[in-house]
């Protein structure tokens, strides 16, 4: 089983680009499920429920998200009655949503995904090393196949995660920094891993947002309204290839595409 997973969807760049990309790409790496982090999806802040059934219809199987999941207040119906949007698990019970969603794969195989907020220099209320055991418990259950996505800040709790989970999950894959790591392998006990797999958005900007709105943050320390970027856009992700539960191996990937004429930001 060749699994897709799309780092965070930036905006309109982001998202058009991705479901134009999306259909070639599953061809060209035979892939049979795809994960996208739709994190930042709506002018770089949440989701809504429009932009969520558009990169679902668009090709996306299952669509994680983080930190930023409460900024569209639209959405909070959605991610009760839509399966295939998941939330991080961190947030108290009886927040909106589900952290673990489990679908079937193209070929009748089933894949549990996971979604983890990290606790360092985020807001993200309980510990993920304190909540996740039950959740793998209660994935493995159901799939053979268990992809986490943790929607973290530092490297060190990543890393640390990786190596927490690595035997008892497919892959733990980092989200939220935008910036791809360089350290995608698959660690001792069979799981895939990589710090951070990346952004897919606007390139020629910081992480998604105008380099010139971010440019008056840093020099002026005032606050700035965000602006998404526009020109050619950035997709990274990564492969893992698996098999009975096991990563087999990981790849990451970086591709830039081209803008439509007159593509708007938002």
């Amino acid at each position: 089983m060749n699994i897709l997973f799309v780092g965070d969807v930036f905006g309109r760049p982001g998202r058009d680009a991705l479901v134009r990309r999306l259909p070639a790409l599953v061809q060209e790496r035979d892939i049979h499920f795809v994960i996208a982090n739709g994190e930042n999806a709506a002018s770089g802040a949440g989701i809504t429920s429009k932009i969520a059934i558009a990169l679902l219809d668009g090709g996306v199987d299952v669509i994680t998200t983080g930190n930023h999941i409460w900024r569209q207040r639209e959405v909070l119906p959605f991610l009760q009655s839509e399966r295939r949007i998941v939330r991080p698990a961190n947030f108290p019970a009886g927040s909106p949503g589900r952290s673990l969603t489990v679908q079937e794969v193209r070929g009748g195989e089933a894949v549990a995904v996971i979604n983890l907020g990290g606790a360092l220099f985020m807001d993200s209320g309980i510990s993920p090393f304190r909540i996740i055991d039950p959740l793998v418990e209660q994935a493995r259950a159901q799939a053979a196949t268990v992809i986490v996505d943790f929607h973290a800040e530092a490297t060190s709790e990543k890393v640390a995660m990786g190596h927490y989970l690595d035997g008892r999950v497919t892959a733990v894959l980092g989200t939220h920094t935008h910036v791809q790591t360089a350290d995608a392998r698959v660690l001792p006990g069979g799981t895939g891993y990589v710090t951070d797999v990346g952004m897919t958005g606007p390139m020629e900007s910081v992480i998604g947002v105008s380099t010139d709105v971010i440019l008056r943050r840093f020099l002026t320390e005032m606050p700035q309204q965000f602006v998404v970027a526009g020109g050619p856009v950035r997709m990274d992700y990564a492969v893992i290839r698996a098999e009975r539960g096991r990563a087999l191996a990981i790849e990451t990937h970086s591709e830039t595409l081209g803008p439509r004429p007159g593509e708007e930001r938002a």
